[in-house]
């Protein structure tokens, strides 16, 4: 390697450094000598032991409400739309329909050919048993297997759409047959 060579390399290098030593700024730890939550024993006017100053808290800025609002906004997306419809349920690892919730689809079939215009989302839904990725195409194949039976019932296909949760909305968050039993639906969503 010749003197050029040396030279950007030992350039390369000292770049390197300069982005570590100026990109990451170090965050000093603060360390409290007194016990949590116990008040400060300094005299007015001095500094507390340690260097620990406190400042007023400042109101938020309008942006921060704007962030705030948007994240209330992604938890009201995630929340279960209310049902005019009882959820179907389902067996253990299964998506076909079972004898009681044929009457629940009958209902819903012959509110959709009562009412032409009305739009109905099918969410398809699991326990908490198995792959996130297993889940989402078993809550799939529970919201077809709905979308099919009422289709069957005469409601037509441009009045249903489905989407599948997976395990990602539990209606019981418990760890127990009673609470999965119960997380095995497809949930109606009129639109």
């Amino acid at each position: 390697m010749g003197k050029r060579g040396v030279w950007k390399l030992g350039a390369a290098m000292l770049a390197v450094m300069m982005v570590f030593a100026l990109g990451c700024a170090k965050k000093q730890a603060v360390k409290s000598s007194e016990t949590a939550g116990a008040p400060s024993a300094a005299p007015s006017g001095q500094q507390p032991p340690g260097g620990i100053v406190s400042e007023p808290v400042k109101p938020e800025s309008p942006a921060a409400g704007k962030q705030m609002a948007a994240a209330e906004a992604g938890a009201a997306v995630t929340k279960e739309m209310p049902s005019a419809f009882a959820d179907i349920h389902f067996d253990f690892d299964k998506s076909f329909i079972r004898e009681d919730a044929r009457p629940v689809l009958s209902q819903v079939a012959d509110y959709l050919k009562k009412n032409k215009g009305a739009k109905l989302q099918i969410e398809g839904h699991c326990d908490e048993r198995g792959t996130a990725e297993y889940n989402m195409a078993l809550g799939d194949r529970r919201a077809e297997s709905a979308r099919a039976y009422l289709a069957s019932l005469g409601v037509p296909a441009s009045a249903l759409s489905t989407v599948s949760f997976g395990k990602e909305k539990p209606v019981d968050p418990g760890h127990n047959d009673a609470a999965w039993a119960k997380n095995r639906r497809a949930h109606f969503v009129l639109k």
